[in-house]
């Protein structure tokens, strides 16, 4: 069987846009695979804390983190929260929710603290999920309360 150039061509080009379109598939596919959180249309992959041990350590020593990634507190029921940022290596933004996922306030651009004594950065409100992003975020993505928090945590 003998096929035309501008057959070849064409098989070629289709051939093309078909691995691309699964190579975009799967690439969108597995960067969905884990937890993650949403909030003004603004996904961030998450690591979800619940136990107490990793709640104390929360991200102390950490030197960076990526831009989409965050820590995810989340408690039996809403309380009133405070954190600090003792051993923190990075400014964080550290952002209050209560029971239905609401945003109560934002500790924005909380610094690092480098001294043996730490102040506590507290919620307004009673709050049951407490997101930790880096400095700055909330600002950029002009979060501000009554922002509702979308959890994909499966």
């Amino acid at each position: 069987m003998i096929f035309s150039r501008q057959t070849l061509r064409s098989a070629h080009k289709l051939f093309l846009f078909l691995s691309i379109l699964i190579l975009g598939y799967s690439l969108t596919a597995c960067s969905a695979s884990g937890p993650y959180v949403r909030i003004n249309g603004h996904s961030v992959n998450v690591e979800v804390v619940r136990s107490l041990e990793k709640q104390a350590l929360g991200l102390m020593y950490r030197t960076e983190m990526a831009a989409d990634h965050g820590m995810l507190f989340i408690y039996p029921s809403a309380v009133p929260m405070s954190f600090w940022m003792k051993n923190t290596k990075i400014s964080l933004d550290i952002i209050y929710f209560d029971q239905n996922l609401k945003l109560i306030n934002i500790s924005a651009n909380t610094p690092p603290c480098r001294t043996p004594t730490c102040p506590g950065y507290p919620s307004a409100a009673p709050a049951q999920y407490v997101l930790e992003i880096n400095g700055g975020l909330a600002a950029q993505w002009q979060l501000e309360p009554g922002d509702l928090l979308e959890l994909h945590l499966d």
